[in-house]
């Protein structure tokens, strides 16, 4: 049975009221008008703590790995059906080509496409469903990359145009993570000028989701839509089950 313990919603309350501000403010010094969607992270952590963002009005939350995904899903629909809709589920880790077509059967977006294997995978999940998925390229922003996932920049355009074309998914626009060691100022910048030859040939893939606890304001900076926060809002991540 899910239960939410009060003292962690509580807890939860309080991050979350927390990181809310620091977007806030980071919206502003931006001089932006609009804020970045919060998506936040709950890999590893329980059903009961994405039951209490839930309640405690999060949207959006993103999950990295397909098997924890499932059992989250599963609890959902045994216990908490009304939750299946909404919040709105993001995968955000590498996608296995076995496991695409499960993934895109448990999710409403997959924010880290970025290899042309999976286009058929994903689109053909995608025709499965009442709508087509929406999907996000993960980009490469490592000079030296160190597996963490995304198309290097040079190929980029093709994969965007085989996404565009294919039926089943719907291009919502780019992900990226910060390179480890680098400041992410520098690499967003990197990624707020691919983002202009992007949207020059996809106008409408507007989504861009980057930034996490330790850098959203660099992100909110250069542009980002899209949040991903998990440990300032869940605390530090228990150890992989």
């Amino acid at each position: 049975m899910i239960e939410v313990d009060d003292e962690r919603r509580a807890e939860l309350a309080t991050r979350l009221e927390q990181v809310r501000e620091r977007i806030t403010s980071a919206t502003r010094d931006a001089g932006r008008d609009e804020e970045p969607t919060l998506v936040v992270v709950t890999k590893f952590f329980p059903v009961s703590d994405l039951v209490a963002l839930a309640e405690l009005g999060v949207t959006d939350v993103g999950e990295s790995r397909e098997q924890e995904l499932h059992e989250k899903v599963d609890s959902l629909r045994e216990e908490r059906p009304d939750l299946l809709k909404a919040p709105t589920r993001h995968f955000i880790g590498q996608l296995q080509s076995k496991k695409a077509k499960r993934v895109a059967s448990l999710v409403d977006v997959v924010q880290s496409l970025d290899r042309p294997k999976l286009v058929p995978l994903l689109g053909a999940a995608g025709a499965e469903r009442d709508t087509p998925l929406e999907v996000l390229l993960q980009v490469d922003l490592e000079e030296n990359s160190q597996g963490r996932g995304g198309v290097a920049p040079a190929e980029l355009a093709a994969l965007a145009d085989e996404v565009a074309q294919a039926s089943g998914l719907t291009l919502s626009g780019l992900m990226a993570v910060a390179p480890r060691g680098e400041e992410p100022e520098r690499a967003f910048e990197r990624l707020a000028a691919l983002r202009e030859s992007f949207l020059a040939d996809h106008p409408a893939a507007r989504v861009l989701s980057a930034g996490m606890s330790g850098d959203l304001e660099a992100a909110v900076k250069i542009g980002a839509t899209h949040l991903r926060v998990g440990s300032a809002i869940l605390g530090s991540r228990p150890a992989a089950r």
